[in-house]
């Protein structure tokens, strides 16, 4: 679906929000928006981009809020994402032969062009960097959520997961200072395949023990099991909801 500019009305049932606050948050600025003949108007892939910013949040409430307005963007006929599908094993390494941060960044885009769908790796590499010198993705409990700013659609045959555990805590550019040791990288063809991908995997990593438990991993196997296991228990947890 090609990207289109939506009205106060349009965005405001997207985000089960009223007109008056949706016109409030755009007049604080809290809102990526323009004026259009004295009326407000919403880029769609910036909004997609602020939906982002909400995701990298850690509170499984208020993620679980964004996760509601993320389905309302995907299309209501087409399949929930099944993260376990997108992460091959080849595209998985424990412990993860990385110790610096630009280490990391081309060891697991090398990880992600094992699975045969990236195609041009330094590109990958150079707008993952990019990100991660705007803003860095690494989450309080030692988790980096690396992805490009925009989805890569020419460079990529399909999205894609890629994980790496590191044998040691590194610096990643944690705005509190807490190190980081689990890597993965999102690699999407489209907006809302990455805001499905990112909302569903963070939920995953704040509402369950799957973080700690992949610490514990000693192969590319197993690790990739007990993604499959989790993402099963939390996508039946969710149907019966």
């Amino acid at each position: 679906m090609a990207a289109q500019d939506l009205d106060v009305d349009q965005l405001a049932a997207y985000l089960h929000l009223t007109p008056q606050q949706v016109r409030r948050l755009a007049d604080r600025g809290q809102l990526p928006a323009r004026r259009v003949s004295g009326d407000w108007r919403f880029a769609e892939p910036e909004i997609h981009s602020w939906l982002e910013e909400r995701i990298g949040a850690s509170d499984l409430e208020e993620l679980s809020r964004v996760q509601q307005v993320v389905d309302r963007w995907s299309a209501s006929d087409s399949e929930s994402v099944r993260l376990s599908d997108l992460l091959l094993e080849q595209a998985i390494e424990i412990p993860l032969s990385a110790r610096t941060r630009g280490s990391v960044v081309r060891r697991i885009c090398g990880l992600a062009e094992q699975t045969g769908l990236l195609w041009d790796t330094p590109r990958m590499i150079e707008a993952v960097l990019a990100r991660e010198d705007l803003h860095p993705t690494a989450l309080d409990n030692g988790v980096a959520l690396l992805h490009p700013r925009r989805p890569q659609n020419s460079i990529l045959g399909g999205p894609l997961l890629a994980l790496g555990v590191s044998a040691q805590p590194l610096p990643f550019g944690n705005q509190s200072g807490h190190l980081t040791d689990v890597f993965f990288l999102i690699c999407s063809t489209d907006d809302r395949v990455h805001l499905q991908v990112l909302a569903k995997l963070s939920r995953l990593l704040s509402g369950t023990s799957l973080v700690e438990e992949l610490r514990s991993c000693t192969s590319a196997k197993e690790a990739h099991s007990l993604l499959t296991e989790h993402e099963i228990r939390w996508d039946a947890a969710e149907a019966n909801s």
